[in-house]
């Protein structure tokens, strides 16, 4: 898998950090959820699409 296609930098969103693509949800707070043992449910009501 391609992961240009889900994931983007752009300068002037967020800060320029990495996103998931559309959600503009960082990779950094995708990557702490899971470090932290939260579920998909968690993750999910954190960040609600």
């Amino acid at each position: 898998m391609d992961y240009r296609a889900i994931i983007t930098i752009e300068p002037d969103k967020m800060g320029g950090k990495r996103c998931i693509r559309v959600l503009r949800i960082a990779v950094y707070d995708v990557l702490d959820c899971l470090a932290s043992d939260m579920s998909e449910a968690e993750m999910l009501a954190d960040f609600p699409i």
